[in-house]
């Protein structure tokens, strides 16, 4: 073979070699993550895969669900997911016993939960003795339930009891069973018990607690070896939530496909209250958030009492996300 041809068919291979590197090395980034309940609170990673928003970020987000916030810091724990959707009174939970994980980002800083009872409470003092549904204790729910009774001058666990049923609409179903006299949920549960007949005694928000429910957890170790990681996958849940706050369409269809709800009005709530209202554009987590999650804790475990709330979170892809004008520009 002419040593022409010879020179001209490596200067090929190793072009194509190239291509293949470069193609390689543009592929996205396989990661898995998990939501923690079936609520229009957990849609940014929904809303970040349906969109293509994550593979524009360079990274193939397997999206999986967990039954409860504890079933999803075990996982994230052991490695089975980099990031959970979840609330932050369960990170944190987890943190003071010792885990390494932490709160990165706060898409709602309150308890978007309202406590719901059945028709024949009327007044607060009504629910003394009676029963009170939740998901799992440990939860957001369970937090709400317990700030609830306590709003109200009860303590849990002697003026009232605190059970675990399941899921918003399992708690709905135990409500008009019977079994229960309130229950706490948020969105769309609380629309599907009210059209039962029960109403909202307390809706939580109004209490204008700050407190860290839900936003993204993720290890210590990825922070501090890939933090790149971090900050991508943040970013493309920032910009899924501008999308859902900008088209609404896009959102209805998203949380009635999540949900698996059809029903008009109770999407058009969910939308309204945990997309629009409630959820930020700037998920910056808080020491007055976590502080918040840390009071609650004590009563379940003394060892949070004297915790420094900024050791739990870690704002600073946030405010990078902020201060490089990212978040500024997904909104103009």
């Amino acid at each position: 073979m002419p040593v022409k041809t010879l020179f001209a068919i490596l200067c090929l291979l190793h072009c194509f070699g190239a291509i293949s590197a470069g193609l390689a090395a543009e592929s996205p980034r396989r990661i898995r993550a998990a939501v923690t309940a079936i609520s229009g609170s957990m849609a940014p990673p929904w809303a970040a895969h349906e969109a293509g928003i994550f593979r524009k970020h360079g990274l193939e987000v397997e999206v999986i669900a967990m039954p409860s916030g504890v079933q999803g810091t075990n996982a994230l724990i052991a490695g089975e997911v980099s990031f959970v959707q979840i609330s932050g009174g369960t990170t944190t939970g987890a943190a003071v016993g010792g885990a390494d994980v932490k709160i990165v980002a706060t898409m709602v800083g309150t308890l978007v939960l309202n406590l719901v009872v059945r028709p024949e409470i009327q007044k607060p003092e009504q629910l003394r003795g009676a029963t009170i549904g939740i998901s799992r204790f440990g939860t957001s729910l369970h937090t709400g339930a317990r700030i609830a009774a306590q709003h109200f001058g009860l303590e849990p666990g002697k003026d009232v009891a605190i059970v675990e049923i399941g899921s918003g609409d399992w708690i709905v179903a135990a409500l008009q069973g019977g079994r229960v006299q309130a229950g706490v949920f948020g969105y769309p549960a609380t629309s599907r018990a009210l059209k039962l007949g029960n109403r909202v005694l307390l809706h939580i928000p109004s209490l204008k607690i700050p407190y860290a429910s839900t936003g993204v957890a993720t290890r210590g170790d990825i922070i501090r070896n890939d933090s790149d990681l971090v900050r991508r996958y943040l970013a493309a849940e920032l910009e899924a939530i501008a999308l859902m706050k900008k088209d609404r369409a896009f959102t209805l269809r998203l949380l009635s496909k999540y949900l698996r709800i059809e029903d008009t009005d109770l999407l058009s709530e969910t939308y309204e209250i945990q997309i629009d209202k409630y959820m930020m554009k700037v998920p910056m987590p808080t020491a007055a958030a976590v502080r918040s999650v840390l009071e609650e804790l004590t009563e379940r475990n003394p060892k949070a009492r004297e915790q420094d709330p900024n050791r739990f979170f870690d704002d600073r892809f946030v405010r990078q996300l902020q201060a490089n004008d990212f978040i500024g520009s997904l909104y103009r």
